[in-house]
């Protein structure tokens, strides 16, 4: 760690300590500039970015397309949210035209923690009920709700949180339908492939039958979308892996290209439908700024024109790092779906060696307790991936 921090400025470091607010120091790099798959630090050094932000930059960082539209844009810098907006009603209009099964409505938000409780609270609205059902140990998001039906590590816990415990087999649904069965709960929320549980992928006879079985009890059934949309996972959202048509979705972080922040929950018709007739009240100040929003109109736009291509090249290199990362650690538990990958080695210890040896040698991976995290973006080529492959066998050694 020591290596780390003095790749940094001390006076940025100092200042960093005396005025930044965290929770844990900085560990990574002093970053100046970004393009592609590669951020460059301070000193001038160059790393391959297998990190992207925790799934923000699927499209590589800077994309010129996205970039080029911000940079140009000539509308207002702010629009209030009680006014209308063309742009608005474009993205809502393209978002739900995309997204799996029936959401027909999207609404404002800044970032994923706002779109998942806006999820929770319209799902609380729509049923009347107040329990929700998660992933045991899941996570999504930093607000108290969402901290809730995320781990079990939150200061402030909320009545009737049920937890789901692993695996998620066609044996699960009988543990779900003993949690639904009280119908007193209002939604199940989880994201199809479970970035934050080291890429959990659910096997797809429970999965099939998720939306049914919640829907028997009166229950909303919640895709978080957040990290795992926009490509990563092989598919342009994780639903689709299943074929799941959820009552809410939640997308945020990849939105807007890497470039703004945005975020979004959809609904079906008859939820919005539902609580736009109710004393149910949600505003977001700052949801969709209309330079997002230009950014998010953009980034579906290269999804539009180059989106087969785009989840190609995410299958290509899918394959090319599973392979090559079998061989390179034999016995680590690998779970891989599309560029979303999870290496986990059972060794706290040798999990945070590696992930220094990598970042001395130029690749930023992330450390999840005893696990590696790589999140490379859906852009990334051959070659890049070769040479990132080649860092992570030495570091391994």
């Amino acid at each position: 760690m020591g290596l780390l921090r003095r790749r940094q400025s001390p006076a940025v470091a100092r200042n960093d300590r005396k005025f930044v607010g965290r929770t844990e120091p900085p560990h990574g790099l002093q970053v100046v500039a970004a393009k592609g798959s590669r951020v460059r630090d301070v000193r001038g050094r160059t790393f391959i970015d297998f990190q992207m932000g925790w799934c923000v930059g699927n499209l590589g960082w800077n994309p010129p397309e996205i970039l080029s539209r911000v940079q140009a844009f000539k509308g207002p810098c702010y629009v209030a949210p009680s006014d209308t907006y063309e742009p608005w009603s474009e993205l809502a209009h393209r978002l739900t035209k995309i997204a799996p099964g029936n959401l027909e409505r999207a609404y404002r938000c800044v970032g994923g923690s706002e779109a998942v409780e806006l999820a929770l609270q319209l799902a609380i609205s729509f049923t009347g009920r107040h329990k929700l059902i998660s992933l045991e140990d899941a996570y999504h998001g930093n607000t108290i709700g969402a901290r809730n039906v995320g781990s079990r590590d939150v200061d402030v816990r909320l009545p009737g949180m049920k937890k789901l415990a692993q695996p998620l087999d066609e044996q699960a649904l009988s543990r779900l339908e003993r949690l639904l069965a009280p119908r007193d709960v209002a939604a199940l929320i989880m994201e199809p492939i479970a970035m934050n549980l080291n890429v959990l992928i659910p096997d797809t006879a429970f999965m099939r039958r998720l939306v049914e079985l919640c829907h028997r009890y009166g229950t909303l059934m919640i895709a978080d979308e957040v990290a795992c949309g926009f490509g990563r996972t092989g598919k342009l959202f994780a639903s689709e892996h299943y074929v799941l048509e959820p009552d809410l979705m939640c997308v945020a972080k990849a939105l807007g290209g890497g470039v703004a922040p945005i975020a979004s929950t959809l609904a079906t018709a008859e939820i919005a439908d539902k609580i736009q007739d109710s004393d149910y009240e949600f505003y977001s100040t700052f949801g969709w700024m209309p330079l997002a929003t230009e950014a998010a109109l953009a980034t579906l736009d290269v999804w539009e024109s180059r989106g087969d291509e785009i989840l190609d090249n995410t299958a290509e290199r899918s394959n090319q790092l599973r392979r090559n990362l079998e061989a390179i650690f034999p016995d680590a538990e690998l779970h891989v779906m599309g560029v979303a990958i999870a290496l986990e080695l059972g060794d706290e210890e040798r999990v945070q060696q590696i992930e220094r040896r990598c970042r001395d040698r130029g690749l930023i991976v992330v450390p999840e307790e005893d696990a590696l995290m790589m999140l490379p973006a859906c852009t990334i080529d051959e070659r890049t991936v070769h040479e990132a492959l080649g860092i992570l066998e030495s570091a391994a050694r």
